[in-house]
């Protein structure tokens, strides 16, 4: 039988360091990030929806900072933008469920919680990473100021409520070698 284990965290934890050494592995991956970008990229129906509520589209493109920048300042709006891209990022989950071979298959949902898909999911790991060290990371990646990084943080469940509710573990706080040798412990618990 196939498990299904969803991977999540908070913004600049490090999701994407072991979901790309998962990959690495050889386990499929599927991100929902992804899915997400290509609604608002590929998705006439998405773009469209989102042209109609938002002033963030020009020419057919999204202007995906712009309508950042107004989600995450207005709660109805962020509401209404998840009405439109998570039915869409469901359903692609769904069918990547459902067309795997594989006796695993991991789903990187960022928001996972926030989004309450933990139905999706037989075991949810969170890639741990300390809030004041979330926070340098996120100030330097993206080039914003502390009180921007903390508004976008702020928008998410805290990664200790999350840590709380997970089944496995990733601390992230050390170095990059602890952090492949617990995947790989991890893994080899799989395996058996």
């Amino acid at each position: 039988m196939m498990k299904v284990i969803g991977i999540t965290g908070s913004i600049a934890c490090g999701k994407s360091t072991v979901t790309d050494y998962l990959l690495k592995l050889g386990y499929q991956v599927v991100d929902s990030d992804k899915i997400s970008r290509e609604a608002l990229t590929k998705d006439l129906d998405c773009i469209f929806q989102v042209e109609q509520l938002f002033d963030c589209v020009e020419n057919g493109k999204v202007d995906r900072k712009k309508l950042g920048r107004i989600i995450f300042h207005d709660e109805k709006a962020k509401k209404q933008l998840e009405g439109i891209i998570h039915p869409y990022v469901i359903k692609k989950l769904k069918q990547a469920i459902q067309s795997c071979q594989d006796s695993v298959i991991f789903l990187d949902i960022p928001l996972l919680y926030e989004s309450h898909l933990e139905y999706l999911c037989d075991e949810i790991m969170v890639v741990y990473l300390s809030e004041e060290k979330q926070l340098e990371r996120l100030m330097k990646r993206d080039h914003i100021d502390q009180d921007y990084a903390r508004v976008i943080m702020n928008n998410q469940i805290s990664i200790e409520e999350k840590k709380k509710r997970a089944q496995i573990i990733i601390d992230n706080n050390g170095t990059i070698d602890q952090l492949y040798d617990q995947l790989n412990q991890f893994v080899k618990g799989l395996r058996k």
